[in-house]
């Protein structure tokens, strides 16, 4: 367990000093252009991506944050993020709050060109949401321009092949003129449509009986879980990487639950997401030595977003975490945007099979130092 701890701790100091410096340079540059950080001068369209120029089938407008600052390039040279020309595919974004939207916006900031999977059930709301701008505040990138999505696809990863939806599902009024909508399917279209992807991102996950003690939980839940949280991710690979160029990466997102013991995780998922830092390690081998791509985890801190809110006790996690991390602040998902920014990128070329912990140092505690326990009365 040591040496497993060791090399994730490495890699993310690594990327502390990564994004550090692209947030020196950032700042720098917003302060001498005579405003904040949150007030970037416009890009040349000679600076902007191409695909950035041509296709704007969607305005994306976003929150002024510090934080932004992380992953665009620096114009003119220095260490930089730069995935100008590449194209990313990101499963499992529903919303503008959780991690696979933040992830878009980091890759989006840092050049590249995005396309989505949709769960089907929330395809619908998805795009109207969009379509009538109510995620407009979320969207605005830090240099004025509109993230834009080049495609949306909908995507049910629970399900490889059309063979393996079952008639109940095909006949569901949110399934019904769907379209193609399997793993095997969405990546046949992605690769239609865009020939080569660059980077893959999984941001899935799904436990219908996460509320229940894993004592109290059916095999049924339990293998649904591992199914839709663990297994999607190889599919994923396994769809995806022949249409992958060879340098690319992908991620996945995990969670604390797999190593420690957090009371009210249930529902298999815990098993689920412990399957997935394993998978990590081997597909990493696998994938690397098939297609040359890079796989990684990450493991995130708490985050009060709508699907972290199904679990019941989200607030508590974020309470617990903000009095026992070493770092003691509310995590940010830009703050997990910028890492994976950085694992996708160039710069962790040599990074892979790796679990990067982005969390403000919680994993690493042993001792919670707001323990009653550690009351002495005085």
């Amino acid at each position: 367990m040591m040496a497993t701890a060791t090399a994730p701790s490495t890699v993310t100091r690594a990327s502390m000093v990564v994004v550090g410096a692209l947030n020196h340079s950032r700042v720098s540059r917003a302060v001498h252009a005579g405003g904040s950080a949150c007030r970037m001068p416009q890009l040349s369209t000679q600076t902007q991506s191409p695909m950035r120029r041509q296709l704007a089938p969607i305005s994306v407008r976003g929150r002024c944050t510090a934080s932004r600052s992380l992953v665009r390039a620096k114009a003119g040279g220095g260490l930089a993020i730069d995935l100008t020309g590449k194209h990313a595919f990101i499963a499992g974004v529903a919303d503008d709050q959780g991690f696979g939207w933040a992830i878009a916006k980091a890759l989006a900031e840092a050049g590249a060109e995005i396309s989505l999977g949709v769960w089907v059930p929330a395809m619908t709301i998805f795009e109207t949401s969009l379509r009538r701008g109510k995620f407009d505040e979320s969207r605005k990138l830090s240099d004025g321009s509109l993230m834009e999505f080049a495609k949306v696809y909908p995507l049910d990863a629970v399900y490889d092949k059309p063979e393996d939806v079952p008639e109940h599902v095909k006949e569901n009024k949110r399934y019904k003129g769907a379209g193609k909508f399997t793993m095997s399917e969405t990546a046949a279209a992605v690769g239609e449509d865009f020939g080569k992807i660059d980077v893959l991102v999984h941001s899935l996950a799904n436990g219908p009986e996460v509320t229940k003690p894993l004592l109290e939980t059916s095999r049924a839940g339990y293998l649904a879980a591992v199914s839709a949280s663990a297994y999607s991710y190889v599919s994923l690979l396994q769809h995806f990487g022949p249409h992958m160029n060879p340098g690319g990466a992908s991620i996945s997102l995990t969670y604390l639950a797999s190593e420690r013991i957090v009371p009210g995780y249930g529902g298999g998922m815990s098993s689920a997401k412990a399957a997935l830092e394993s998978d990590t390690r081997v597909l990493a081998y696998e994938a690397g030595r098939k297609w040359g791509v890079r796989v990684n985890t990450i493991s995130a801190g708490p985050l009060g977003s709508r699907a972290a809110r199904a679990i019941g006790f989200i607030d508590d996690m974020i309470k617990y975490s903000h009095e026992n991390a070493p770092i003691q602040k509310e995590l940010s998902a830009s703050e997990v945007g910028a890492t994976a920014a950085f694992l996708l990128s160039p710069l962790a070329s040599a990074v892979t099979g790796s679990t990067v912990y982005v969390d403000n140092g919680l994993y690493h505690m042993a001792l919670a130092t707001d323990s009653k326990s550690l009351d002495r009365g005085e």
